[in-house]
């Protein structure tokens, strides 16, 4: 053989010798244009294969097969007999060896000629084992009927056999005699062949269902071997050379196949909830929810969720809020599980956990005086602390809160709240008896229990502290110390002189008498107390008062009453926060720790607190600025609630009675505690016509943006203690703006209360005047209709309202318009005289009414 070129033969592949083997191309190849979606197309090379088959001819030649080889299925008659089949094993052609011509293939060309010749041995031994299964299944089919066929004759043959036994039995007849083994065995003989002609009958058909498939859909291959771990996925199908020398486009997920997963998803998770199996979830609710928020937190849909209200007749929308306990029913609803939680969960651990006693120590008694104005609170504690703070206060009545901490000469240490005692000052009294531990009862010899002391005993009494009267003014003439006891056996508070448990001590501030017995009294009232504290623990107390200073910022009065306070702590004050930057005792030294029942004045607070409210030291700013941000939201929350527009049936109230006439005003005060108490008498001065609105109310001297408030609202600044500054000053002599200026409450009230008087509407008075008669009807042109009328009794005047009665009914009320004497105006007509009348804007006048006249005034009011 010779070797070809590829400049010789291009377009085929084939031996030297003319006539001999030859391999043409069996691959057509073309182009087609495949449309897609949306406009867009792609060329995609097209590739027509066809199979040649050779085999020997007549002459011992290779020749090629025209047509294919062709299957052909014959079905046995049924009426032939049933015949072993006859299997002709040929043996396979073995074709001689060819020797292949040197090529001058490439390396990708060489893989591909070598994977299809794989491909094709591979091929060829799945048809061999096909092949072979079928021989196996005819064998099987075979023998099968084989065996059915030799059972059958064994039953017919013992059939015989039975009948001629029996013929010959009724021939000669004997004895009964048992069934021999014979018959036996032949029942059993029947039964296999019976079995063996189902088995039959069963391959027979398995055997026609299979030949029909391969008829239909030819051989089936066997199922790919199992990939192992991280070994690529085969391809499927045949592999050609284009294939193999062309990359092929990696197919991308599709948007519409990621959605129909998704819808798959969707409906099993709707199946198992159909078929319950629902998925339980911990619902988290807080104190306020809408209904979305809680559909979306059970993960259920919002109109299920609005579906149930409804049916707890509650017609509500997804953007409404409902309360825990409504959310709770709709949970367990639904079938899942609540938890509740709360934004004061961030005050949780706050105040800590109580002292061991091998920690607590002896602590100095607090000690509140309270009592009636003027009966010497302040002087007592002056006489105690030998200084004159009576003498600072306006008008020589206390109008602040203060602490001081007394040391006695036995070294022994009284922390004393001294409190107002005028009537506006109830908050400020029972503030100080909840700080305190022991009360001590101020009442005057010479006036006795007045309205402030018997509130002063309620506060003590509801704080449930021990009391100790002191009876003051003792040096007077007219005073009466036993009177005073027989007075308090009224409120239930009996002392020791008349057989009680109640201390009471005479003493006189003025004279300091008795003194020193008043503190051993206190003294021993705090022994049995057994008063302890923890000193080494973070500070707690409770603010006793507040206020604002030029040059140090927002100053809080605070008394410690758990652990110690110290320079640099941060810590909590109501609604404010800061740290501490400077503490100042009652004396005015400067200070570095303040331990229990201390008195101190603490700087550094962010804002100003209100009275009242409880100091706690806490770790962090962040702990803080969350604590105070949670208050805040928390009073301005209560605040919005108490301002609200009220209820449907109160709207319409207001619109039926007229709307109640308020005075704007805005307050400012030196202290917290003066403050509170303004607030407080002006909302007691009030009415349901008239009262006071306090637009802003705070503690520190009037600025700019007070004067701007009160400008735009119309309303006066009422200062307390307190001026303004240059700057404000201006602004409101420009402006207009009115500022008052008190020290003493009782100026402030009294002023507040003319103020509303005069907004009050006046009383409106009518003064009869008298009756007159209609005698006769006229109808006079341009006038219209004129009653002639006699006067019965009194007198009428022209300009005076009246009132027309008609079978004692009153049909009309208005005004004379004129009155006329004969052709005269007249301006008054007396009893007895007759005289003609004239309504203003009324005809319906007739024969034998009657016709009252009177005056209306206004009388102005006062509260």
């Amino acid at each position: 053989m010779s070797e070809t070129t590829e400049e010789s033969n291009k377009g085929k592949l084939s031996l030297s010798k003319p006539g001999k083997l030859e391999l043409n191309k069996t691959v057509e190849s073309g182009q087609v244009r495949q449309n897609f979606s949306h406009g867009r197309s792609k060329m995609v090379q097209v590739e027509r294969r066809t199979k040649r088959t050779f085999a020997l001819d007549s002459g011992g030649k290779m020749s090629e097969v025209k047509g294919g080889p062709k299957v052909l299925l014959e079905a046995e008659p049924e009426e032939a007999p049933l015949e072993a089949p006859v299997v002709e094993e040929v043996a396979p052609v073995q074709p001689e060896p060819i020797e292949a011509p040197a090529l001058n293939l490439t390396n990708e060309e060489r893989a591909a000629r070598d994977r299809a010749r794989a491909e094709a041995e591979r091929f060829e031994a799945e048809r061999r084992d096909q092949v072979e299964r079928d021989t196996a299944m005819r064998e099987k089919r075979r023998e099968a009927e084989v065996a059915a066929e030799q059972e059958q004759e064994q039953e017919q043959e013992q059939e015989e056999q039975v009948a001629a036994k029996k013929e010959t039995e009724a021939k000669e007849p004997a004895a009964p005699k048992p069934p021999k083994p014979a018959e036996a065995s032949a029942a059993d003989v029947a039964a296999k062949a019976r079995d063996a002609r189902a088995r039959a009958e069963l391959a027979e058909a398995e055997e026609g269902r299979a030949r029909g498939k391969k008829a239909v859909r030819g051989e089936k291959r066997p199922n790919p071997s199992p990939r192992k771990g991280g070994e690529p996925r085969r391809r499927s199908g045949k592999l050609t050379i284009s294939e193999a020398l062309e990359e092929r486009e990696e197919r991308q997920a599709s948007v519409a196949r990621y959605r129909r997963k998704l819808e798959r998803e969707r409906q099993k998770s709707q199946e198992m909830r159909t078929e319950g199996h629902r998925i339980i979830r911990e619902v988290v609710v807080p104190e306020v929810i809408t209904v979305q928020e809680l559909a979306n937190r059970m993960a259920e849909r919002a109109a299920d969720v609005i579906k149930t209200l409804m049916g707890m007749d509650m017609m509500v929308t997804a953007t409404q809020t409902i309360d825990p306990d409504t959310a709770e029913l709709v949970i367990e609803e639904f079938g899942h599980k609540i938890k509740r939680v709360s934004e004061a969960d961030v005050e949780d651990g706050l105040r800590g956990t109580d002292d061991d006693d091998i920690n607590l120590q002896s602590r100095a008694p607090v000690v509140t005086v309270m009592g009636h104005v003027d009966h010497g609170k302040t002087s007592l504690l002056d006489a105690l602390r030998a200084t004159d703070v009576a003498g600072g206060e306006a008008g020589g009545i206390t109008q602040h809160i203060g602490a001081y901490q007394v040391e006695l000469g036995t070294g022994e240490k009284i922390s004393f709240i001294d409190t107002p005692g005028h009537a506006a000052f109830t908050e400020m009294r029972a503030r100080g008896a909840q700080v305190t531990d022991i009360v001590v009862l101020c009442v005057a010899a010479d006036d006795g229990i007045m309205p402030q002391t018997i509130e002063a005993i309620h506060h003590a009494k509801a704080a449930e502290v021990p009391i100790i009267v002191a009876i003051n003014k003792m040096d007077k003439p007219d005073a009466d110390a036993n009177r005073v006891r027989t007075d308090l056996l009224q409120h239930d508070l009996q002392v020791e002189e008349m057989g009680g448990d109640i201390l009471s001590i005479e003493v006189s501030a003025l004279k300091k008498t008795n003194l020193d017995k008043l503190a051993e009294a206190i003294l021993l009232q705090a022994e049995l107390l057994d008063l302890k504290a923890n000193p080494e623990r973070p500070g707690e107390g409770v603010v006793v008062e507040a206020k604002v200073e030029q040059g140090r910022g927002s100053v809080s009065t605070v008394l410690v009453q758990r652990g110690s306070l110290n320079v640099g702590d941060i810590f909590v004050a109501g609604s404010e926060w800061g740290r501490v930057r400077a503490m100042v005792d009652a004396h005015g030294v400067q200070m570095n720790k303040a331990g229990p029942s201390m008195p101190v004045e603490v700087l550094g607070l962010n804002g100003t607190p209100e009275a009242g409210d409880e100091v706690v030291v806490v770790d962090s700013e962040g702990r803080a600025r969350e604590i105070c941000e949670f208050r805040a939201r928390r009073k301005r929350d209560a605040s919005a609630a108490i301002t609200g527009r009220g209820t449907l049936e109160q709207m319409f109230e207001k619109i039926k009675d007229g709307e109640a006439q308020s005075l704007p005003i805005v307050l400012k005060g030196d202290v917290h505690g003066s403050v509170e108490a303004i607030v407080s008498a002006l909302a007691n001065i009030s009415t349901d016509e008239v009262r006071v609105q306090v637009l802003h109310s705070a503690v520190g001297g009037i600025n700019e943006s007070d004067v701007t408030l009160a400008r735009a609202s119309g309303a006066p600044i009422v200062a307390f203690n307190v001026r303004a500054n240059p700057q404000a000053r201006d602004l409101a002599k420009r402006d207009g703006v009115d500022i008052r200026y008190y020290s003493i409450i009782y100026n402030l009230t009294d002023d507040m209360k003319k103020m509303l008087s005069g907004m009050l509407a006046p009383e409106i008075r009518e003064t009869f005047l008298g009756y007159a008669d209609v005698k006769e009807v006229f109808a006079v042109s341009k006038v219209g209709k004129v009653a002639g009328c006699l006067v019965t009794e009194g007198q009428v005047r022209r300009g005076s309202a009246v009132r027309l009665i008609r079978d004692d009914v009153v049909i009309h009320q208005g005004e004379l318009s004129q009155l006329k004497r004969f052709k005269d105006d007249a301006k008054e007509v007396v009893s007895g005289t007759e005289c003609g009348m004239a309504f203003a804007n009324y005809q319906d006048i007739q024969v034998g009414d009657r016709i009252e006249c009177f005056d209306v005034e206004e009388v102005a009011r006062e509260l």
